[in-house]
């Protein structure tokens, strides 16, 4: 890992930890959704924040 400063470190924290709240709280209004469109939508963006968050604790390896 290169070098990160504790800044950076807990940008990433807050970074990471609010794609992980969204993708909780898309996959839980996805559940909720009765239309298959905003069902899609919310199951999309959830997916979407996963991957995001992946990407940023990728920086930690």
């Amino acid at each position: 890992m290169t070098d990160i400063s504790e800044l950076d470190l807990q940008n990433l924290r807050h970074l990471i930890g609010g794609y992980d709240t969204t993708h909780c709280k898309m996959q839980d209004y996805a559940q909720k959704a009765e239309d298959m469109e905003v069902k899609q939508f919310f199951q999309k963006s959830a997916q979407s924040a996963q991957q995001t968050k992946q990407q940023l604790m990728q920086f930690l390896q």
